[in-house]
Formats: C-alpha cells, structure tokens, sequence
C-alpha cells in the first residue's frame, strides 16, 4: 500500500465510524452488499448512507443522518453504509439497486428491495443541515 492509500484508509476508517459507532453495518464488499439485499424481508426497510471523504459528506450528510436515526420517532429497521472511492464494488453494487446516477453522498431508503426514497448528493451539498434532516424524516415518516 503506497503511502497515499495509507492516509486515505486511517481517514475513511475514522469517518466510517461516525455511522458504525451508531449503528450502522457497513458492507465492504459486494458480496456483503448483495447478500444484505437477499436476505433482507419485504417489509423490512434499510436506509443506506452512501458515505465520502468530502466536505459536505462530514460537515452534512454525516451529522444528519446520524440526527434522523437517533432522534425521529419513525426510523427504518436497518441502517447500513457503503463508502464511495474505499468500497468501489460495494458502493457500484449498491448503486445497482439503487438505480438512480452515481452520487456520493446520498441517501437512498428501501422497502425490502424495493427503492422508495433517493437523496443525491445535489440536495445535500451547500444545504441547510435542517433541510436535510426534513427530508430524510419526511422519507423515515412515509416509508418507516
């Protein structure tokens, strides 16, 4: 591992577990992706966190997300993260299912496989955090 990927590693790690250390699953790989998928129930739902290295990921996708789970009265049954430009084919796999364009971070909130929520990185990037959080609780109140 060259000294770049070094550093990038040691900053996603810590960045990963801003979601990890409140209860999100992270999928790495795209098997972990793919098998989260297939064996998650029909009602259940999963709010997926598709985490970045950039600014508007730590200073308003992050904190957000994090506020919405913890906080909001209605709150999915699983919460899990990929980390875009880490995971490269856990990310690309849960993209898959998603379906949407690429964008990192964003938000996507599924019904068992079934995509009913998406938040590209467009309606984060340069917004009010209570913005965002509005969003990602109206989504958590219609579909949770």
């Amino acid at each position: 591992m060259n000294a770049y990927e070094a550093y990038m590693n040691e900053l996603a790690t810590q960045m990963r577990s801003e979601l990890t250390g409140r209860g999100f699953e992270s999928l790495e790989t795209s098997d972990d992706v793919t098998n989260y998928m297939n064996n998650i129930s029909a009602e259940d739902t999963t709010f997926v966190v598709i985490n970045s290295t950039c600014g508007c990921a730590a200073g308003l996708a992050r904190p957000a997300a994090v506020t919405v789970v913890e906080q909001n009265e209605k709150k999915p049954t699983n919460k899990v993260t990929v980390f875009a430009g880490q995971d490269k084919e856990a990310t690309e796999t849960m993209r898959n299912y998603i379906q949407q364009v690429p964008s990192s971070p964003s938000y996507a909130l599924f019904k068992g496989q079934e995509l009913k929520h998406f938040i590209p990185r467009e309606h984060i990037e340069g917004r009010d955090i209570q913005d965002i959080c509005m969003d990602i609780k109206d989504s958590f109140d219609e579909h949770c």
